[in-house]
């Protein structure tokens, strides 16, 4: 496998977001290896992108999201969940591709152990929580450089999805800019996450 070097992911969130269908999410550790290939992403930019974390400016929260391009921001949402974003852009600028869902392609047991209530194996990466179930990754990884070969967790190039193959359409359940047609799939894949829409009322903004 060839591990994705960071000049790749230095540009605009929604060509980088395009561009990682197909690529494959691996992490490792003393419990095994769980890899995925990612069929569903969402893009998110700055100060440009009301539902954008980084929409008010630099935090402690979103630093990560300023750069440099290709290291995880994670995030806790709704007191329960851990969220994968990968970072693109150029250092200072903010920007992150938010992982939505994957299919299993190494690691089905520990992935099952580690979401015990999900009844099938297509769904086990179906949805950005359950993707960072399955993958072990919590904010521990916030940070985390995914073009280091050393590190934990490491994104590598796929199989290139066909244009014909790629659908796009409104993110799911942000409480801004919900009509922006910013989140990518491939289509036909079981592990793409079911469509809800946003609203004000219903949950905070997003990566």
């Amino acid at each position: 496998m060839t591990q994705v070097q960071r000049d790749e992911l230095a540009h605009d969130p929604l060509w980088v977001a395009r561009w990682l269908l197909g690529c494959e999410l691996r992490s490792t550790g003393p419990e095994g290896d769980v890899a995925v290939r990612l069929v569903e992403v969402e893009a998110y930019r700055g100060g440009d992108d009301p539902a954008s974390h980084c929409y008010r400016g630099r935090t402690e929260r979103n630093a990560v999201m300023f750069g440099p391009a290709g290291h995880l921001y994670v995030y806790f949402v709704y007191g329960m969940h851990f969220c994968i974003n990968v970072v693109c852009m150029t250092d200072g600028v903010p920007g992150a591709v938010l992982l939505r869902a994957g299919e299993l392609v190494e690691g089905v047991e520990l992935a099952r152990a580690r979401r015990p209530a999900v009844r099938k194996d297509v769904q086990l990466a179906s949805g950005p929580a359950r993707l960072a179930g399955v993958l072990g990754i919590d904010r521990a990884y916030n940070g985390l450089d995914l073009t280091d070969p050393d590190a934990p967790v490491g994104l590598y190039q796929g199989d290139p999805v066909d244009e014909d193959d790629v659908r796009s359409g409104p993110r799911v359940g942000v409480a801004a800019a919900m009509d922006m047609p910013w989140r990518s799939w491939v289509d036909g894949s079981p592990a793409v996450s079911s469509y809800r829409r946003g609203g004000r009322r219903r949950i905070r903004t997003r990566a």
